[in-house]
């Protein structure tokens, strides 16, 4: 999984890619705008405090704040939106 950890006061942003399932343990099932602990990522995120401000699902839809479903909905727009 890539995680792209942004830090937006210094506007630094960097992809990190992590392989091992139990340091990800924490990010799963979460929805937008949570907050996960660095500290299971390792030591040189200790202290840290992660929100999860978007993603993509395995197909690669990506996922839209304020849609409370855990699978994929058609929104309707009017035009120009």
């Amino acid at each position: 999984m890539k995680l792209n950890i942004a830090n937006p006061a210094g506007g630094l942003q960097k992809v990190f890619e992590i392989d091992d399932d139990k340091k990800l343990l924490p990010f799963y099932d979460k929805r937008m705008s949570s907050e996960v602990s660095g500290d299971s990522l390792g030591d040189e995120f200790k202290g840290y405090v992660f929100r999860i401000s978007g993603g993509n699902d395995k197909q690669g839809f990506p996922m839209k704040q304020g849609i409370l479903c855990n699978h994929r909905v058609r929104l309707l727009f009017k035009k120009g939106m």
